[in-house]
């Protein structure tokens, strides 16, 4: 290391840009010399499967922003392991006086970072947080009464209000990037085979880069799935390949629904911070008394895009073959799991989690206990999804579903697993007596 200056870490996490990086942003501007590093976080890793294109996407990112920072004069530091063990020895080790992260709302990394936090404070180490992940965080947007929000539209009307051109202000990390400690030689990034993957390719990763014409045509167009209309920008935002504040802009400008459908992201995020536990219970603890049927034939069916119901079907070999489903379908899904099926909305949670590149576990609970009946802002146990309403107003010309589901209108197309009258029917009942026992 070249540089004798005093020392601080920027941890990039869910942030994987240099540009408009507001932790970064701070750091640069610490008057310290700033060594950037990312942890392939072991505990994480453990649970993935050996092909999963998610830990490949961010590994591609990673490559990339090693590149950035080579081209700076600098390094993004890589290491393996458990951070709440592996960050106190490295900042021993290069002598770091304080570490730059940027927040994460989620449980398990509340538990983690405040672990990280009074262990380096044992040590006389800052460990210094700052909001990039979305617009508003934690305690920004409250009721008047000083409480968090449950329901999205005041919420959303509130966050409006709330929103100012300082809280869009970029933050110019790239300007100050002459305070990275510059390192001579690169680091050599681990191989995805000794981090336990195989590091194939499977599905295309959307592009960072949406045309001008979805955002501005996005009302109109973001319900049919046969259509190029909704943005594919959800893993971007999900690890940080984007800015939030760039794009949130661009919306207010172009398309109050896309500004929108950011704002229900704000909100997700606001809840999993506040009710932590409703990423596993129920936001409306009596819904968890609820006698799902469970049936793992109709789970397998539904998981395979084999239910006899084209929507349905269509969505999930989308999700199977690509990682990806599109929103309205993804709410049709989520309806005919819990609502026909009577299956635990965590049981479709889960798959989801599994599948879906853009996967987060705030809006993925939220969405699920919205189809559920049993969120903070849910659709009534009552109203439910009729597959082949949805269809023919969604769908009409069978585009999108004869993509994915070539059998459909032969004779190897599966009949419905189950009939929409009869089992919508037994739900209202089996949903009305749970809450009616309250």
């Amino acid at each position: 290391m070249e540089n004798n200056s005093k020392l601080a870490f920027f941890w990039h996490r869910r942030d994987l840009r240099i540009h408009d990086n507001h932790g970064l942003y701070k750091a640069l501007t610490s008057g310290l010399s700033v060594i950037p590093f990312f942890i392939f976080d072991s505990t994480i890793l453990s649970k993935l499967k050996p092909d999963d294109q998610r830990f490949l996407f961010i590994y591609q990112q990673i490559e990339r922003l090693k590149k950035t920072y080579a081209n700076l004069g600098s390094d993004l530091k890589v290491f393996h392991g458990n951070p709440t063990e592996l960050l106190p020895k490295l900042c021993e080790e290069y002598g770091i006086e304080k570490v730059f992260t940027n927040r994460d709302y989620e449980p398990n990394a509340i538990t983690r970072d405040l672990h990280v936090f009074e262990t380096l404070k044992s040590k006389n180490i800052e460990f210094i947080g700052a909001k990039d992940h979305v617009i508003f965080e934690k305690n920004e947007v409250l009721k008047d009464d000083g409480k968090p929000y449950t329901v999205f539209t005041p919420y959303a009307n509130k966050w409006k209000k709330t929103l100012s051109s300082n809280d869009l202000e970029s933050f110019e990390s790239l300007e100050k990037t002459n305070n990275l400690i510059h390192t001579n030689p690169i680091q050599e990034l681990p191989s995805m085979t000794s981090l336990g993957f195989k590091g194939i390719q499977l599905v295309d990763f959307p592009s960072e880069n949406t045309p001008e014409e979805i955002i501005k045509n996005y009302t109109e167009n973001r319900d049919y799935p046969s259509k190029n209309g909704t943005s594919r920008l959800g893993i971007h935002l999900r690890f940080g390949t984007i800015s939030i504040r760039e794009l949130a802009t661009h919306a207010k400008n172009s398309n109050e629904t896309f500004l929108n459908e950011l704002i229900w992201r704000d909100f997700y995020q606001m809840i999993i911070y506040h009710f932590p536990n409703s990423s596993e219970n129920s936001f409306k603890p009596i819904y968890d008394l609820i006698p799902w049927s469970n049936n793992e034939a109709h789970f397998e069916a539904w998981r395979q895009g084999k239910t006899g119901y084209p929507l349905v079907d269509a969505g999930m070999r989308e999700l199977n073959a690509t990682g990806h489903m599109h929103n309205r379908v993804r709410m049709v899904v989520a309806s005919f799991l819990t609502k026909h099926l009577l299956i635990d909305w965590r049981w479709g949670a889960n798959y989801f989690a599994e599948k879906l590149l853009d996967f987060e576990l705030a809006s993925n609970a939220g969405g699920w206990q919205w189809a559920a009946g049993s969120g903070c802002d849910a659709a009534p146990y009552f109203r439910i999804f009729n597959p082949k309403l949805q269809l023919e107003k969604f769908d009409k010309q069978f585009i999108y579903t004869k993509k994915w589901v070539p059998e459909f209108g032969t004779k190897s197309y599966p009949t419905p697993i189950v009939e929409h009258a009869t089992v919508t029917k037994h739900t209202i009942e089996v949903y009305k007596q749970t809450l009616n026992n309250k």
